[in-house]
């Protein structure tokens, strides 16, 4: 398939979103009249809606793929699959064999959101979560990129003051795979004492921890040579074990500065001194949160994607957020994470960085003129549904390329 990690290893790095390379006021675009070109390059992409405002966004990105494609020759088949909540509503799983079948045999897989209030207290086999990791296995997706960068346009959404969050850009390089989300043994169980319990297990292969960090490292050589490895070292076997191995392959990179700092630190300085970071690297349930916590830095969490890749086969795309069954159906969703999933899927999964970097700067552009969904809306600005920023995204796709294209 098309996402191989050679081509994945190259890190994420909006330029038109970095501050150093974003003038405050309006960007320089080149305009042009643009009409669609004959395709030149097929390929199949699997979208996996899900569930809450997982369709609505899903929808408008597939809108911005089609369209960008027509005018970078570029043609792309949709497989539409179940999956999460809506999978367990018609099939009784949360990832059909068919859906994870026509997954493994597309090119790239770009999915919505899942989960809701409606399965909550299903058994945890019969969750909607629990479909995502079976996806994420299936998938042998081991790597997760989220890029947490702070917009000049947005930089007032912040919760954190201006002069703390602006000028952020870091990129969190989460494992994926392994950790106490698959570890074993787990479950539930009685002690000696008699008392019900419940356990999991952190443990990680030499393997598993070689591997994502030289694509940490990679991302980091390509970024501004800076990385700092995340874990709890000072307490957990893991983690002692998870530093060692990052220190082995830093010597494979003498190029880029490696440091260490421990996950409750590193929480307290992503709020107190976010741009301290460049590249972070860790585990999977320290870089769930962490991820998390990055991204309200940049004013929402409707505004950052996400790619999750492997050594071989299609790589999987999301926005970070979550599937906000309260808004779901309403117009309300903001749609840009899923825009620049899509984005990452043309950039890491397919290798069409001009296509990739067309759409990123229609983003910008429409922030640009002021169009806001209302988790980033502030006074002055034009309040808009999840359609009419789809539709604002569209017309500047058309319109407005980079220069230096």
């Amino acid at each position: 398939m098309a996402a191989s990690l050679q081509l994945n290893l190259r890190p994420f790095r909006l330029r038109q979103f970095r501050s150093n390379s974003v003038p405050k006021n309006t960007p320089k675009f080149a305009t042009f009249c643009c009409s669609a070109t004959t395709p030149q390059k097929r390929y199949t992409i699997t979208l996996l809606p899900g569930d809450g405002i997982g369709p609505e966004v899903i929808s408008v990105a597939k809108k911005v793929l089609n369209l960008t494609g027509s005018l970078e020759g570029i043609e792309f088949r949709f497989e539409e699959m179940p999956m999460g909540g809506a999978a367990l509503d018609l099939a009784g799983v949360p990832l059909p064999e068919e859906t994870l079948s026509t997954a493994k045999q597309s090119d790239a897989v770009l999915l919505g959101a899942i989960g809701g209030y409606k399965w909550d207290n299903n058994e945890k086999h019969l969750k909607p979560e629990t479909g995502l990791l079976q996806l994420r296995e299936g998938l042998k997706v081991f790597a997760n990129l989220r890029p947490a960068s702070v917009l000049p346009y947005l930089v007032d959404a912040s919760t954190l003051k201006k002069e703390v969050a602006e000028g952020v850009d870091l990129m969190v390089v989460r494992e994926l795979t392994g950790g106490i989300y698959f570890g074993k043994p787990r479950g539930f169980g009685t002690n000696e004492n008699g008392e019900e319990i419940g356990f999991n297990t952190e443990v990680y292969a030499t393997y598993e921890i070689d591997r994502i960090a030289r694509i940490a490292f990679e991302t980091a050589r390509k970024r501004h040579g800076k990385l700092c490895s995340v874990d709890k070292a000072n307490v957990l076997e893991a983690s002692m074990f998870w530093r060692k191995r990052v220190m082995a392959i830093a010597s494979e990179y003498p190029d880029v500065e490696l440091t260490h700092m421990y996950v409750d630190n590193a929480a307290m300085q992503l709020v107190r001194n976010p741009k301290q970071f460049d590249t972070i690297v860790t585990n999977n349930i320290f870089g769930d949160i962490l991820s998390d916590e990055a991204s309200m830095i940049t004013g929402s969490i409707g505004m950052l994607p996400s790619a999750s890749l492997g050594a071989a086969g299609p790589g999987l795309f999301e926005p970070i957020h979550g599937s906000a069954p309260d808004i779901a159906g309403q117009d309300k969703a903001n749609p840009l994470a899923t825009i620049l999933s899509a984005a990452m899927l043309l950039k890491y999964g397919l290798g069409e960085e001009k296509a990739a970097l067309r759409i990123e700067t229609a983003v910008l552009d429409t922030l640009s003129k002021g169009f806001r969904t209302g988790d980033i809306y502030s006074e002055q600005n034009k309040l808009v549904g999840c359609k009419e920023m789809g539709e604002e995204v569209l017309k500047s796709i058309e319109t407005k390329i980079p220069a230096a294209v």
